[in-house]
């Protein structure tokens, strides 16, 4: 079975994108680059005892995504408890929204957004109510 255990989001200016993160999802990072030989910053995305992953930040090689072009590539979504509160510190921080708020009936709440950098993530709060 091949399960994800790693993410890596391809960045254009590495503080900004620690920033974005930080403070819309509280991940901490840890400096990694002598390893990876690049500017890496692995992303703590939560408790270790709590189901997730984490991750890193990652210097951008080449061009970064165009505006409207068709994904191309892996959609990270994270799990969120106030999808209203989050979206806020998105759009606050420079996110942009990419497919708004939009119900899975009976399920959550789903929503897409494109970071400082271009790239493209989801956002979810669970809610049976949701219609």
């Amino acid at each position: 079975m091949g399960r994800i255990i790693h993410f890596e989001v391809h960045v254009d200016d590495m503080e900004r994108a620690k920033k974005f993160y930080g403070d819309v999802f509280d991940w901490t990072f840890e400096d990694w680059s002598e390893y990876a030989g690049v500017p890496y910053f692995g992303a703590v995305t939560g408790d270790a005892n709590e189901p997730g992953i984490n991750g890193a930040l990652m210097k951008r090689m080449g061009a970064s995504p165009q505006s409207g072009q068709a994904m191309n590539g892996f959609v990270c979504t994270m799990g969120i408890e106030d999808y209203d509160a989050v979206e806020a510190k998105i759009l606050k921080l420079g996110g942009v929204v990419a497919l708004p708020k939009h119900a899975l009936p009976g399920m959550a709440w789903q929503g897409y957004y494109m970071d400082t950098e271009g790239n493209v993530f989801g956002i979810h709060q669970p809610d049976v109510n949701a219609k």
